[in-house]
C-alpha cells in the first residue's frame, strides 16, 4: 500500500491544534520533529543514550507528519488541511509559515524487512551465525553453528562488538569455565560460551524482552543446560565469582560497575568489555585500571574498541 506523508512547518504553539486537524483528516498518528528536543534530558532505563541528530530537526518552528493513504480524494483532503490551518489565526493561533509538502510513502513490514540483509556471517576463526530462516551447510568438520533470531532484541550477532566479543571470548574460555554475560541481548555470547566449553553461563539483562529473546536462542541452540537466562540490573546482587565476565553494552553502562566486576571476576580471570565508540575508548580504560585491572588486549574494529582486562 502507498501513503502520502504530509509535512507542515509551524511552530510549537500550533502543534497541538496541527494534530488535531490532522486526525480528522485520517491520520492515525502524527510524528513531531522540534528542535527543542534536542536540549531535553531522557530517562535511560535499560541503557540507552539518545544521540540526536541536528540535521533530522528544522533550523526554527517545528515540523509536524502524518501519513494518509494515496486515493482519489488525497488532493481534496490536503486542501482541506490546508484550509483549517489557515483559520487557525481566527483562534489568535500563530501557525508560522503553514509550508505543506508531500511525498510518497511505500509501505513495508518493518517488523520483518530488516531479514533480507541478515545472511549466514562467519564472525571468527570458530564461529558462523546463521539466522533461524536461513538454510547452511557447514564448511568445516570443527565449525561452530549459533542460529540466531534476535526478535526485538539487540544482538544479530554481526556487530563489530559482538564479533569483537566472541573473538575475546574464544581466546579466555576454556572448558569447565564460569561464565558472566552482562546485557546479554539476543543471547549470542551466552551460547558462544557455552559451545566453548564453559560449565555454566549466567545471562542477565534487565529489559524482560531481551530477557525472553536470549531464553529462546539459548534453548534453539540447545546449550539450556549450561546457560541461564534471568532479569538483573547490571552485577546487582551476584555473588558467585566468573572466570570471564563479557560485557557488550554502551560505555556509559560499563563505567557503572567496574568495581563490582573487578569483586567478581577470579584472581587470573577476565573482564570482556566492548560496545564502546571510539572516542569513550580512555574514559572505559581509565576506569577498568582504576578499578584494578590489567589491559592484556586493546582491540579496534570500525570505531568501535573492545578491552581484554586480566585481574
Amino acid at each position: 500500500m502507498k501513503w502520502s506523508e504530509i509535512s507542515i512547518h509551524t511552530t510549537q504553539e500550533a502543534v497541538e491544534p496541527i494534530s488535531n486537524i490532522l486526525h480528522e483528516a485520517g491520520a492515525s498518528g502524527v510524528v513531531i520533529e522540534d528542535r527543542a528536543d534536542l536540549l531535553k534530558d531522557r530517562e535511560s532505563v535499560y541503557g540507552e543514550i539518545y544521540h540526536l541528530d541536528p540535521h533530522d530537526y528544522p533550523s526554527e518552528g517545528v515540523i509536524v507528519k502524518a501519513y494518509l493513504p494515496m486515493n482519489s480524494f488525497l488532493a481534496e483532503t490536503v486542501e482541506g488541511i490546508a484550509h483549517s490551518i489557515e483559520n487557525l489565526v481566527q483562534y489568535g493561533i500563530n501557525a508560522g509559515s503553514k509550508e505543506i509538502t508531500t511525498s510518497e510513502v511505500s509501505e513495508e513490514d518493518w517488523a520483518t524487512a530488516w531479514k533480507k540483509y541478515y545472511h549466514p556471517v562467519k564472525i571468527s576463526e570458530k564461529f558462523t551465525i546463521v539466522p533461524t530462516w536461513e538454510e547452511y551447510e557447514p564448511v568445516h568438520s570443527d565449525e561452530l553453528i549459533i542460529e540466531l533470531d534476535p526478535g526485538m532484541a539487540f544482538g544479530t550477532g554481526t556487530h563489530p562488538t559482538t564479533v569483537l566479543c566472541i573473538q575475546a571470548l574464544e581466546r579466555t574460555v576454556k572448558k569447565g569455565s564460569h561464565v558472566i554475560d552482562v546485557g546479554t541481548g539476543s543471547g549470542v555470547l551466552s551460547i558462544a560460551s557455552a559451545m566453548l566449553g564453559a560449565e555454566t553461563v549466567r545471562a542477565m539483562d534487565l529489559d524482560p524482552v531481551a530477557v525472553e529473546s536470549a531464553k529462546e536462542n539459548v534453548t534453539l541452540n540447545k546449550v539450556q543446560d549450561k546457560a541461564e537466562v534471568f532479569q538483573n540490573d547490571l552485577l546487582r546482587g551476584i555473588e558467585a565469582p566468573a572466570d570471564v565476565i563479557v560485557a557488550n553494552i554502551l560505555a556509559e553502562i560499563i563505567l557503572k560497575f567496574t568495581d563490582d566486576a573487578y569483586r567478581l571476576v577470579k584472581d587470573g580471570g577476565w573482564f570482556i568489555t566492548s560496545g564502546i565508540i571510539l572516542n569513550r575508548k580512555n574514559e572505559v580504560r581509565d576506569a577498568l585500571v582504576e578499578a584494578g585491572f590489567e589491559i592484556a588486549e586493546t582491540v579496534v574494529m570500525e570505531d568501535w574498541v573492545a578491552f581484554l582486562a586480566k585481574k
